[in-house]
C-alpha cells in the first residue's frame, strides 16, 4: 500500500488498502470492504478529487469533520442536527456565495399539491408531485409532506407507509432556484431540525421497519436519497440514478444524509459520493447496501 495521498482541505485518501483514518481509499480491484471504493483509474480519479478539493476546499473539509463526528449507533437528532449546524456555516462561506452570484437570481415554480398522500385501509401512499423538476425538493414540498407523514405518526393504525413519486424521477434533491432563500443561517437551521421529515421518517421506521418503505427510480438524489435512506427498506428500479451533489454548490447534505446515508453504507463510501459529486447506478447502489432490492 502507498501512502495515504493528502488533498486540499486536509482530505486523506487511502490507495489500495482500506484505512479507519482516511476519508475513503480507491482501489481498481472488487472490494467489499466499505472503507474502499473501486474506481476504474486510481490515478484519474485522485487528480478529479484533487480539482474538486481545490474549488470547494472547506465544504470538503466540513463534509469529513461531519462524518467522522457521527456514530451510526447514536442518535439520529444529535446527528441532525451537527449537519445543520455545519450546513448553516457553509451556507456563511464564500464557496457557497460564489455559487449563488454564478446562478444569479431565481425564481421557484409554484406548482399545486408538491405532495399527495392516499390511504387504503393501514396502507399510507406518500408521493412527491412535482414531475415538471423531477420532483425537486422545494420548502412547500416539505411542509406537505411533513403534513401527510404526520397521519401516520399519530394514527397507530397505519401499519404501511410507502414514499414513492410521480413523473421520471424520485427526486432530484433540493430545489436550486430556492437556495439562499432564507433571510439568514440561524433562520435555515430551525427550520431544517424543528420541521424534519427525516426526523419523522426515522420515527417511523422505527415503529414500522421494513413497512415504512421507499420505492425510487429515476434520478435519486441529493435530499431524495437522504429521505429515502432513512426508510427501513429502499427499492429502486433498474435504471435509478443515486448521488449527492451538494459539494458543487459549496455546501454538505442537508436532509439529514451525513445520517442516513451513512448508517447504510459508511462514512467512508458516503464522503467519496460527495466529494467526487459522481452518480452510481442501481446494481452498486444494491451491493453497497445503499438500497435493498432492484426490482
Amino acid at each position: 500500500m502507498s501512502d495515504p495521498v493528502e488533498l486540499a482541505g486536509g482530505i486523506r485518501v487511502a490507495v489500495g488498502e482500506p484505512s479507519d483514518d482516511a476519508a475513503f481509499a480507491l482501489t481498481e480491484k472488487s472490494c467489499d470492504d466499505r472503507r474502499t471504493v473501486t474506481v476504474a483509474s486510481v490515478r484519474d480519479t485522485l487528480t478529479e478529487l484533487e480539482e474538486r478539493c481545490l474549488r470547494w476546499p472547506q465544504a470538503a473539509a466540513v463534509c469529513d469533520d461531519v462524518l467522522r463526528a457521527f456514530d451510526p449507533a447514536g442518535c439520529t437528532f444529535a446527528g441532525v442536527v451537527t449537519e445543520s449546524l455545519a450546513y448553516s456555516t457553509l451556507q456563511s462561506g464564500p464557496e457557497f456565495a460564489r455559487w449563488l452570484a454564478q446562478r444569479g437570481p431565481a425564481q421557484v415554480p409554484q406548482t399545486p399539491d408538491p405532495v399527495v398522500a392516499h390511504r387504503e385501509n393501514n396502507r399510507l401512499t406518500v408521493r412527491f408531485n412535482r414531475p415538471q423538476r423531477h420532483n425537486a425538493f422545494s420548502t412547500d414540498a416539505r411542509a406537505a409532506l411533513l403534513e401527510a407523514l404526520e397521519v401516520a405518526r399519530v394514527d397507530p393504525s397505519v401499519e404501511e407507509v410507502v414514499l414513492a413519486g410521480n413523473g421520471r424521477s424520485f427526486c432530484s434533491g433540493g430545489d436550486l432556484a430556492e437556495f439562499g432563500s432564507f433571510h439568514d443561517p440561524a433562520t435555515a437551521h430551525l427550520a431544517r431540525t424543528r420541521h424534519s421529515p427525516a426526523l419523522v421518517l426515522d420515527e417511523l421506521t422505527a415503529r414500522l421497519g421494513r413497512r415504512c418503505r421507499a420505492t425510487v427510480h429515476g434520478q435519486v438524489l441529493g435530499s431524495g436519497l437522504e429521505m429515502a435512506a432513512y426508510c427501513g427498506w429502499v427499492v429502486s428500479t433498474p435504471d435509478a440514478v443515486f448521488g449527492l451533489p451538494e459539494l458543487s454548490l459549496g455546501l454538505i447534505p442537508g436532509a439529514g444524509g451525513t445520517v442516513s446515508v451513512t448508517r447504510r453504507i459508511g462514512r467512508w463510501r458516503t464522503m467519496f459520493l460527495v466529494l467526487a459529486g459522481r452518480t452510481i447506478d442501481a446494481a452498486t447502489a444494491l451491493r453497497w447496501g445503499l438500497i435493498d432490492a432492484v426490482e
